[in-house]
């Protein structure tokens, strides 16, 4: 008997962590669709690989920040899912897709912080909402949060704040959506070597150092670290694991 293929939609997966949590879902035999905000030749190139793997996969522009276009983007998809995937559901959901926010509470300005609220909260609350009609039954949802949720960096009083809420969020939604067998977790990164916030743990040497020296295992995360935990979280394996925060980071500030 052929084994029905599962469908993970990733946001955020055309680079960085999101990149690598597509690759590592695909190489579990997942099929993928990944969003992408202005850069479809990384998307596309991240389509080919896991192609490359043997798995379905397809890429569409999304801002996840941008509420009122989450209608159209849940049709886009419904024709992406029977058109590519032969189907009509999908059954994984990671709500990665996120911008860096560096600034101090005295200088944070309303619109950054609604900026940074958009994508980090509301657009991860209304897309889960928009999109929980065609995930099926049994599924798995993943936000994705930080390890400035559970401490404090000077600068990021907003992003943790918002990936704080993003933890208790995803608790509620853990029990609202038991009765659909759908399971609700994190998984908060510590600091990763990637080009988000323009690369800011990757290319600053002193921070990188700095970071380091506060992890137990003496270095900074890179985006691998991260893929296989959520591709865990969508396996068979992981189906008793809910309303879990599961922090990557190697031991930083314990």
């Amino acid at each position: 008997m052929t084994a029905i293929s599962k469908t993970a939609l990733v946001t955020g997966g055309s680079r960085g962590l999101g990149k690598d949590m597509a690759l590592s879902l695909a190489q579990k035999g997942i099929d993928v669709v990944l969003t992408y905000h202005s850069r479809q030749d990384e998307a596309q190139a991240v389509v080919a690989a896991i192609q490359a793997l043997g798995r379905k996969a397809a890429a569409l522009q999304l801002n996840t920040g941008e509420v009122a276009t989450f209608a159209t983007f849940a049709g886009e998809l419904t024709n992406t899912l029977s058109a590519t995937f032969d189907t009509s559901h999908f059954d994984f959901l990671i709500n990665n897709a996120g911008i860096a926010g560096y600034t101090p509470i005295g200088q944070v300005t309303e619109a950054e912080f609604d900026q940074l609220t958009n994508v980090h909260y509301k657009g991860v609350f209304f897309l889960t909402q928009t999109l929980l009609p065609i995930m099926n039954d049994g599924g798995r949802l993943i936000n994705i949060s930080s390890g400035l949720a559970r401490f404090s960096y000077p600068g990021s009083s907003v992003y943790g704040s918002l990936k704080g809420a993003v933890e208790v969020l995803t608790r509620y939604m853990a029990k609202e959506l038991g009765p659909r067998r759908i399971t609700a977790n994190v998984v908060a990164p510590g600091p990763v070597a990637t080009d988000f916030g323009g690369g800011h743990v990757r290319d600053n040497e002193e921070y990188n150092r700095q970071l380091s020296s506060l992890t137990a295992l003496g270095r900074v995360g890179l985006p691998e670290d991260i893929g296989g935990v959520v591709a865990f979280l969508c396996s068979e394996e992981a189906r008793w694991v809910n309303a879990q925060r599961i922090e990557v980071a190697g031991g930083i500030f314990i």
